[in-house]
């Protein structure tokens, strides 16, 4: 898949088979949608496009609204569009110029002599240009004049997508991962750099590595414990030998299992909202190496406990629990 950071970047195709959206998650409703536009392309012997927007247009159009925030980073949503087999995909900066345009010029000048459209794929609801003025009658209408035909989307598709992303936010604040998997069809998960923290974790017997996520617009899971899987990049060298229950997948990413924990730590007052994750049967130094995290399951909320040595109690039963869950899926 190619990928394009601006329309200007996007030579224009003969055949172009489009289908326009943010697809935040990237779920199951979307893969429905997106794996209809893969087949029309190869049907009609073109290439699938996707065109979508960054930052998300609410961000830009309501700037005051901060609780707005995405399942997937742009990176991660374009990984997940590589492996389901798109051909182009068009990140577009969204500026509020870019929606100002008439619903025409939106139409003549991105669809038709930026991209090339033959055949777009859209919902019925799907409004575009100044105000959002521009609806499915007039693209059908502007597809007679430019020589592109209009898919529409069936509308009970439309409303599983728009349900599916608003359950998906709601579980994972919830901290239902498992619920949240169920619908993207895949492990939520956290992409991050391993920062130094203050290796308390070390002194009770659990030393994690503290992950920094740099998009602030990610969606971070509720508060409490969970059974994780951690990939490490083949690049990352480490002469220790995999555990048996830790594999190498076929591109060469380390897996470990793992267990997570985010909150405020108010065990030792802790002031802010901290990302950590005990790797098991690992003892490596990883400062400043990228990891993913990929949540598996709730196992408790956070709670403060009386001290550090009742803490220690809690995350052995927590670890026992988490390898539990482990041994049950395998």
């Amino acid at each position: 898949m190619k990928i394009y950071n601006h329309l200007s970047e996007f030579s224009k195709l003969e055949n172009a088979v489009v289908t326009i959206g943010t697809f935040d998650g990237v779920h199951f409703g979307h893969q429905k949608i997106i794996k209809q536009l893969v087949e029309k392309a190869k049907q009609d012997g073109g290439e699938s496009v996707i065109l979508t927007f960054f930052p998300h247009p609410r961000m830009i159009i309501d700037p005051e609204n901060q609780d707005l925030k995405m399942i997937n980073t742009i990176n991660e949503k374009a990984e997940i569009l590589k492996a389901l087999g798109v051909d182009h995909l068009i990140i577009t900066p969204f500026t509020r110029d870019f929606s100002n345009q008439l619903p025409d010029d939106y139409i003549s000048n991105t669809l038709v002599e930026n991209i090339g459209t033959r055949h777009i794929i859209i919902g019925y609801d799907h409004r575009f240009g100044k105000d959002r003025s521009g609806n499915l009658s007039d693209l059908k209408a502007a597809g007679l004049h430019y020589g592109f035909t209009v898919e529409e989307i069936m509308e009970q598709d439309i409303h599983d997508v728009a349900v599916s992303s608003t359950k998906i936010r709601e579980a994972l604040l919830a901290g239902d991962v498992g619920l949240a998997s169920d619908y993207l069809g895949y492990p939520f998960s956290i992409f991050g750099r391993v920062i130094k923290g203050d290796k308390i974790g070390r002194t009770i017997g659990f030393p994690t590595a503290n992950i920094f996520v740099e998009e602030t617009y990610k969606l971070i899971p509720g508060d409490g414990i969970y059974a994780v899987t951690v990939d490490m990049d083949p690049a990352f060298e480490t002469d220790q030998e995999l555990a048996p229950e830790n594999h190498t997948t076929d591109s060469g990413i380390r897996t470990y299992q793992g267990m997570a924990y985010i909150g405020q730590r108010p065990t030792i007052n802790g002031m802010t909202r901290n990302i950590e994750v005990n790797i098991f049967n690992f003892d490596q130094e990883i400062y400043g190496q990228d990891i993913k995290m990929n949540f598996l399951k709730f196992l408790r909320h956070d709670v403060k406990f009386t001290g550090l040595e009742a803490l220690t109690v809690q995350l052995q039963k927590d670890k026992e629990a988490t390898l539990k869950y482990f041994q049950s899926i395998l």
